[in-house]
């Protein structure tokens, strides 16, 4: 059976899933950059239905939350977090802007409110909602905050409450992003290898009723990120001085990504009109990576796979303090030619240049 057969090619999914998978989107309580081409600069609207889109609304964890982790909990509202844009931490897991705030632009609306500020909202409104938290999955996680399951309820209750119409979700976009914290949550609860395979497929059904939700609730086109490649992210390349990728922790993520591709190409069978579509996060990280910047040449990331902030001692990361007070963790001089903030982020000069290496595919979107 050929996914038998490339699951057992991954065996080792316990152990990347462990070490890597919830770093990647934590929200937990513990543990400068500018560039000459921001969202802003994209003068192009993308448009849908031959109109632009009325609104953004995003469902997912740290790759795409704004601002929805509580202050007193998240990494993203510690300093030198949003160091870059807005100039203090804002929510944001990252120097600056993250792929929500890219994608938003591209499709020609501003980056949406989060959830946690709707009530000062007014007219952010019209732009769409962000629901993401970092650190969740579409179960529940090691977090305590809204699996991807309870944000579309909080979705839900807002349209029933009239504060987004049926024209505007015809008109709008979803995007909604996946990164690996029910993995983790999965092995730290007990999880087996055996079962492994199993927990991985009960991942992807329950994303793929996420996303058929969310359809059929009204939203006409749903975007849904693949699996980055993990094994580059920092916290694995640490083992190699950050000087190379795991290869078998990759190779896992393929097995995600695959059974991915196949349950969104049944909804699109099933629905008729083809309005779910995979954002390859996998690709343009590893392009990037590969290339040591964006392919035009105007970003460039000397060493891809080191993080611009890091702990400086075991056991601390970025934005870490003592019991003291002191910090424990430094920054590079220039976030700009970094292409990873933290152990697993990307910098704001990161997204931009994953972003470029997805226009081609958001063009067919």
């Amino acid at each position: 059976m050929e996914l038998q057969r490339l699951f057992n090619l991954c065996f080792f999914v316990s152990f990347f899933l462990m070490t890597t998978a919830f770093e990647g989107v934590r929200g937990s309580s513990h543990h400068r950059h500018h560039h000459r081409h921001h969202p802003e600069e994209h003068d192009d609207d993308h448009q849908l239905y031959g109109i632009p889109p009325r609104k953004l609304f995003v469902f997912g964890d740290s790759y795409s939350d704004t601002g929805n982790n509580r202050k007193s909990q998240a990494y993203s509202w510690r300093f030198p977090y949003g160091i870059t844009f807005p100039g203090k931490p804002a929510g944001r897991f990252s120097d600056g802007r993250v792929l929500t705030d890219y994608l938003a632009k591209f499709w020609g609306v501003k980056s949406p409110i989060p959830y946690k500020w709707r009530k000062y909202g007014g007219k952010k409104l019209e732009n769409g909602m962000n629901f993401a938290h970092g650190g969740t999955g579409v179960f529940n996680t090691l977090v305590m905050d809204p699996n991807m399951t309870t944000q579309i309820d909080l979705f839900q209750n807002l349209v029933n409450d009239a504060v987004f119409t049926g024209m505007d979700l015809k008109s709008s976009l979803a995007l909604v992003t996946l990164a690996g914290n029910d993995y983790t949550s999965y092995y730290v609860r007990g999880g087996t290898l055996e079962g492994s395979q199993a927990f991985i497929g009960l991942v992807i059904s329950q994303l793929a009723s996420n996303l058929k939700r969310i359809h059929e609730m009204g939203v006409k086109k749903v975007v849904v990120t693949a699996l980055e490649p993990v094994g580059c992210l920092p916290r694995s390349t640490s083992r190699s001085s950050f000087q190379q990728c795991n290869v078998t922790q990759n190779n896992a993520v393929n097995f995600h990504n695959l059974l991915l591709q196949r349950a969104v190409e049944k909804l699109n069978n099933e629905s008729k009109d083809f309005q779910f579509h995979i954002l390859d996060l996998y690709s343009s990280f590893t392009n990037v990576l590969k290339n040591k910047g964006d392919y035009l040449g105007n970003l460039k990331f000397d060493t891809p796979l080191k993080p611009c902030c890091i702990g400086i001692k075991a056991g601390y990361s970025c934005g870490d303090i003592d019991e003291k007070g002191v910090k424990m963790y430094s920054i590079c001089d220039k976030p700009e030619s970094s292409f990873f903030w933290d152990e697993v982020h990307p910098t704001q000069a990161g997204w931009h240049a994953v972003y470029l290496a997805l226009q081609a595919s958001l063009e067919q979107i």
